[in-house]
């Protein structure tokens, strides 16, 4: 892809998704995304102090950006508002990589910003609607969602495609209701 002139921050961001989608929050690195945009190793850090404010800012940017793909897909399925809202997560976790692991990184907790923590409320303020407030669906929706999304991010289902697995786990929730 390289890098050429602009907002290095947003690439940084943009970048990240793609190696989270290649590699997962295991393997990420801020040498990989530099690598990625033909940037120095020393350049992100311009902009972020280390791996995980990096990853913070890609984890605000994830709540915000499922948040809106779940909130399309409701407006597309109002009557089946919690279904259409898990077929969404499992679409936007296998295109970017970025699902609940990421949002909810356990070394970002102690990262100081109100962005992500804006995004992240935002996110859960919504699925707790979807549920009634019932938290523990929303649990059992989380679980189904990120569950299928995981299983086709590890090859388990290598002959269907990402839709068809969106619509199980859409159907799964369903039967969880």
């Amino acid at each position: 892809m390289g890098y050429h002139h602009g907002d290095l921050r947003a690439a940084l961001i943009r970048t990240s998704f793609d190696v989270l989608a290649e590699g997962g929050l295991s393997r990420f690195s801020v040498a990989a995304v530099a690598r990625r945009l033909g940037v120095s190793s020393a350049a992100p850090y311009r902009h972020f102090p280390d791996r995980d404010h990096l990853l913070s800012a890609v984890s605000a940017a994830a709540a915000r950006e499922l948040r809106e793909a779940m909130l399309a897909a409701v407006a597309r399925n109002p009557d089946d508002g919690l279904a259409a809202a898990a077929g969404a997560y499992v679409r936007y976790v296998v295109r970017t990589g970025a699902g609940i692991h990421v949002i909810f990184a356990k070394e970002l907790y102690a990262v100081p910003d109100d962005e992500r923590r804006e995004h992240t409320r935002a996110l859960m303020t919504t699925m707790l609607e979807l549920t009634g407030s019932d938290v523990r669906l929303l649990e059992a929706t989380l679980a189904i969602a990120h569950g299928y999304a995981s299983l086709i991010r590890q090859d388990f289902f290598s002959k269907d495609s990402v839709d068809d697995v969106a619509d199980r786990a859409t159907a799964a929730t369903r039967a969880l209701l």
